[in-house]
């Protein structure tokens, strides 16, 4: 995903609001737009599932020599963004923006997690938008307010399925909906309202960020967490496409996360064929974040790679690019927890019918294209995190 198609940013209209950029930036950059591919590291690792292909496992004793390796794949990938002089003279750019705020200023945002638990979130409703426009679009024909209409907040799909972004309000508040997009607010207990009627329906591309259980972020309060085996309840299996589907999952440094999802959490949704990649922050000047050996703090993050209704083996992958080796992507991290996106850089790795079908668990922000599913996906849609380059968005 491009930054024009990111999760946090909508569509690819010139007239299109774009992000923020205070600090510390409110977006992440994907590392495909930063990078070139000789610049993603590619080198073989040691990989989990309980596929038909021979894995090599590391046992705990093994968790210095897993560290090494890693250290060695990303001061590989480091020292490729710092030989690049062009890529690290964009990075400021980047993170740089043009226009006023979109949405003024504001005393506070709305906490979507405690209004979901109040008795008062079954009243709670959003009204939708189109922004007027004089612009032609492909079809030589011009865009039209097309009026608003008033919907249910929670435990509701809620889409725009125009190819314009959409404005919506909610208590005074102005959100900004990619074009495409849908989110469904719920807790854990409704998540079930988007398994498909048919497998044949289901997604090709699962991308999921759990409020893993954590003491930094518990002593931030930055948001709250679940115990690790809730998420053995996530109906991933039944999400997934019947031709396939690659799931995404978003990890913590901790080593006895790392072995608990590797040996019961992936293969208790089905995921086989488990491949690890690595986020690297960086400043806008190129340098780290912080000194890669830190021990509570760490420049880097892992997300596990892996296949559901896929058999490498037999399952003919001309359609689509078999993961076989850890890759490093590189970005400027923006606010706390945001992701860089990812579909881009993994579109030819994605099996199943074309234009794949994509999810994100524990979503706090939209993607243009995407559902997303958790308990506070507008977070980061308000329009305070959007610039504003026309004078006929918001009103």
């Amino acid at each position: 995903m491009d930054p024009t198609s990111s999760s946090s940013i909508p569509s690819e209209s010139s007239t299109s609001p774009t992000p923020a950029s205070p600090s510390p930036p409110p977006i992440t950059t994907p590392a495909a737009s930063l990078l070139p591919k000789a610049l993603f590291q590619q080198k073989p690792f040691p990989r989990s599932g309980s596929g038909s292909r021979s894995r090599t496992t590391i046992s705990m004793s093994g968790n210095a020599s897993r560290r090494s390796v890693i250290r060695a794949l990303l001061l590989s990938a480091h020292k490729a963004l710092l030989a690049a002089a062009d890529l690290l003279g964009l990075l400021p750019q980047v993170m740089g923006g043009e226009g006023s705020s979109h949405g003024g200023e504001r005393a506070a945002e709305k906490n979507f997690v405690e209004l979901g638990n109040h008795w008062k979130a079954p009243f709670c409703e959003i009204t939708l938008g189109l922004r007027a426009s004089n612009e032609v679009d492909q079809g030589s024909r011009p865009r039209h307010d097309v009026g608003r209409a008033v919907v249910s907040l929670f435990n509701n799909l809620i889409g725009n399925e125009t190819n314009d972004d959409v404005e919506a309000e909610f208590q005074n508040c102005c959100y900004i909906l990619p074009r495409r997009s849908s989110f469904h607010m719920s807790d854990l207990r409704q998540i079930r309202d988007l398994v498909p009627a048919q497998s044949s329906q289901g997604f090709n591309l699962i991308v999921i960020d759990p409020p893993w259980e954590n003491g930094s972020v518990h002593q931030k309060a930055a948001y709250p967490t679940l115990p690790n085996r809730y998420f053995f309840n996530l109906p991933v299996k039944e999400l997934a496409h019947e031709d396939g589907a690659l799931v995404v999952l978003w990890m913590t440094n901790r080593e006895k996360l790392r072995m608990f999802v590797e040996k019961e959490l992936l293969p208790g949704w089905g995921v086989t064929d488990v491949t690890p990649f690595y986020w690297l922050k960086v400043k806008p000047d190129g340098s780290l974040i912080c000194d890669l050996d830190l021990f509570h703090h760490r420049p880097y993050e892992c997300f596990l790679i892996g296949y559901i209704n896929v058999d490498v083996d037999f399952q003919c992958t001309e359609k689509f690019k078999y993961l076989k080796s850890s890759q490093v992507i590189i970005s400027v991290p923006g606010a706390h927890s945001r992701k860089p996106p990812l579909e881009k850089l993994l579109l030819e790795h994605i099996p199943g019918p074309k234009p794949a079908k994509c999810i994100e668990l524990f979503a706090r922000e939209l993607t243009a294209g995407w559902i997303s599913w958790g308990n506070e996906p507008l977070r980061f849609q308000d329009s305070l995190y959007f610039l504003k380059k026309t004078n006929n968005w918001c009103s």
